[in-house]
């Protein structure tokens, strides 16, 4: 059985857990986690896609030993599906069995309840509190918030069949939203807030160090200076943290050192993921790119 560690003390203490598990943060977001932890409050991260967001919970739950429960929302996500169900093919055939026996039977109790991420993360767990992640919660129906509210708050729900269930230890709670839409502010109200934003390069570079560091430190260097160029563009979708490290990783599948227009063109669809700005990339607008950030590099590395 893992056994967990107690909360980061401080906020030095808790950059230093994110950064033991190759998690880059700036303070800001550490002390946010931190007040987050020591207060017993969940968090909210919104930001765009692929900036790192689920990374949180993931590395939080790693570093403290704490078992990670994650509620992926999406467009109709039910109770159901979210909380618990009664397992009813197996109350049928319990009847049936009492009917035959003769035996009293309790339909609604903990030998028929399936639990549902909500409902687990508020059980009791062997290795402590556990950290739930409720990710993309834009993604969820509107409604579906308002059931959230009294989780989120008191840390218990109400099962009508059998009472309200209290969580014996509050669950360290990560919500993240892509901003598709707005979170209500009565959901809000009950988190601490951080924006998770795109890095800087600097920042981009020690990603890179950590989370790929075979790729060379030339290589490395062009690949940061060409992501910061095209999010500074107006593409549909700009590439997240994310995409940077896939298309890190593929350029030394193919056993690259330097880029050139080519393996540019060539490689666009691991970095881009919609035709329109893939096609805008290509062609002169790409080596334009390169020889900026070939030049740039020429008089000061990008802190690789």
């Amino acid at each position: 059985m893992t056994v967990s560690s107690p909360l980061p003390p401080s906020v030095d203490d808790t950059l230093t857990l994110l950064t033991s598990q190759d998690y880059v943060a700036d303070r800001a977001l550490a002390t946010v986690l931190f007040l987050a932890l020591k207060l017993g409050r969940p968090l909210l991260l919104e930001g765009e896609a692929g900036v790192g967001k689920t990374e949180i919970a993931k590395v939080l739950a790693a570093g403290l030993g704490r078992r990670l429960i994650r509620l992926q929302c999406y467009d109709g996500l039910d109770l159901a599906s979210a909380f618990y169900e009664w397992n009813y093919p197996k109350q049928l055939l319990a009847i049936r069995q009492a009917e035959s026996s003769g035996e009293g039977l309790s339909l609604y109790s903990d030998e028929f309840l399936i639990r549902r991420p909500l409902l687990e993360a508020l059980s009791p767990q062997p290795g402590g509190a556990p950290v739930l992640l409720i990710d993309e919660l834009d993604r969820a129906d509107e409604p579906f918030e308002a059931f959230l509210l009294e989780i989120l708050s008191d840390f218990q729900a109400t099962i009508p069949e059998i009472g309200t269930l209290r969580a014996p230890e509050p669950p360290l709670v990560i919500v993240t939203s892509n901003r598709t839409r707005e979170i209500h502010d009565a959901l809000k109200r009950r988190c601490l807030y951080h924006w998770v934003d795109y890095p800087t390069a600097e920042r981009e570079a020690a990603i890179l160090r950590a989370k790929a560091g075979s790729v060379a430190e030339g290589l490395a260097a062009q690949i940061v200076g060409f992501v910061q160029r095209l999010r500074g563009m107006d593409l549909f979708k700009s590439p997240g943290v994310a995409e940077t490290l896939d298309w890190a990783q593929a350029l030394v599948q193919l056993d690259a050192i330097a880029l050139t227009p080519d393996l540019i063109e060539q490689t666009l669809g691991v970095l881009l993921k919609y035709q329109d700005d893939i096609a805008r990339l290509r062609g002169s607008e790409a080596l334009r790119l390169l020889n900026d950030i070939q030049a740039e590099l020429s008089q000061k590395p990008l802190g690789i």
